[in-house]
């Protein structure tokens, strides 16, 4: 493992819709907001010892915030769905939470 790929895969997003996802072999990350398709390709296959078929990414925008009369906006960031190739192994970090 390269730092390349840790600093392009930040974290694993586990959420209820991600998770369902597990089922048609596809995989949810935050990435860093300058990377592209082909570096969160390199690094998800770099790190997990797996193929990609595919990734779709999305930006999101921060929500606005309230705490009292003040606000403020949440962080903006990239997410990436990752699809494996029908013949690839899966991630081993999501077996015990789906």
């Amino acid at each position: 493992m390269s730092a390349f790929a840790q600093d392009v895969i930040l974290r694993p997003i586990i959420t209820e819709a991600s998770m369902d996802a597990l089922a048609y072999k596809k995989y949810t990350f935050v990435v860093a907001k300058d990377a592209n398709k082909i570096e969160i390709a390199k690094a998800v296959e770099e790190l997990f010892k797996v193929e990609v078929a595919k990734v779709n990414t999305a930006r999101v925008r921060g929500k606005l915030r309230r705490y009292g009369k003040f606000q403020g906006y949440k962080p903006s960031w990239k997410k990436a769905i990752v699809t494996l190739t029908e013949d690839s192994g899966t991630i081993e970090f999501f077996e015990g939470m789906a």
